[in-house]
């Protein structure tokens, strides 16, 4: 009967000190270790971790998995479910060392009909519905807290190299003849930064916008909250991380939708990225990821190329 120790950072400005100081407490004997690579995200669904995978392949009938709090593995309720499935399945225990979880045993099972006991289901849900609670206000406080800069007049992302108040000089030396090249060196930037504080006096520009085809006009789909969770822990193109990171989340009983205004093509390029949840070699698909997917893959359909 074999100890399986799993532990997780969601950055890799984090370390797994405190996991290992309740662990060590916790006694466990000839612990054997699972920890995903720094920066693995709580989004991605626990059963396509690299090392959570690693570690249900390591086990055995009758193993323990040891965590030091639930979210170290799971998420949300629908992540808790699928891995208390998986770990009865294989008839493995899991042992939750600190936190609400830690005095209950998620295994409980109905000595009839084998499923999951109701106290503990309702208890399960519960608390996880209070961890997703509180992440989501955190979530809205950070966006309500970007909405309150930008109406002070602060603007995110990285500053333009060439201050706003030096822009008019720009344009009026390269007007006047002075060359890309010794405007950069004049002002100590690149010669990217005076091209972008130049763009609309460069002479391709206008003809550029009159060869330009009609923009695509957004287009408001839901995407399934398991297909969001996947793909917010994927590396994305930035139209597409901004699309996500702009969307709203809807209820829906215990999960949610995430409804996303974007152009067809992001919708596509958002879809292509969430192929893995059909299942890839090595990695069977699960059910409800795979159907969450194909609800989203029906929305997209329906978009005109």
């Amino acid at each position: 009967m074999a100890n399986l120790v799993y532990k997780r950072v969601s950055t890799d400005q984090q370390s797994t000190a405190r996991q290992n100081l309740v662990l060590e407490e916790a006694g466990i004997e000839d612990p054997v270790v699972f920890e995903e690579d720094p920066g693995t995200s709580s989004r991605l669904h626990p059963l396509q971790r690299p090392k959570f995978r690693e570690l249900l392949t390591y086990s055995r009938p009758g193993d323990t998995v040891h965590i030091s709090e639930m979210f170290r593995l799971v998420r949300g309720t629908g992540h808790i479910l699928d891995v208390l499935d998986v770990l009865h399945r294989d008839q493995v225990a899991l042992r939750i060392h600190d936190g609400a979880f830690s005095a209950m045993d998620l295994t409980a099972r109905h000595p009839r009909t084998g499923e999951l006991l109701s106290t503990v289901k309702f208890m399960v849900q519960t608390l996880a519905a209070a961890g997703e609670l509180q992440r989501d206000l955190q979530r809205e406080l950070t966006y309500d807290g970007l909405r309150a800069a930008e109406a002070k007049g602060s603007k995110g992302g990285r500053r333009p190299a060439v201050a706003a108040a030096k822009t008019d000089d720009v344009r009026t030396a390269y007007l006047e003849g002075r060359s890309i090249a010794a405007l950069a060196r004049d002002h100590g930037v690149s010669r990217g930064a005076i091209r972008t504080a130049v763009a609309a006096l460069l002479p391709d520009h206008a003809a550029a916008e009159e060869d330009a085809p009609a923009p695509e006009v957004p287009v408001t789909l839901d995407i399934p909250g398991k297909v969001a969770d996947y793909l917010r822990a994927t590396e994305l193109e930035p139209a597409e991380r901004a699309a996500l990171d702009q969307g709203v989340t809807v209820r829906r009983g215990q999960g949610y939708t995430l409804r996303v205004s974007a152009v067809p093509a992001v919708h596509r390029g958002l879809l292509a990225r969430c192929q893995p949840l059909d299942g890839v070699q090595g990695a069977p698909a699960v059910p409800a990821q795979r159907k969450a997917r194909r609800e989203y893959e029906n929305r997209v359909s329906t978009l005109t190329l």
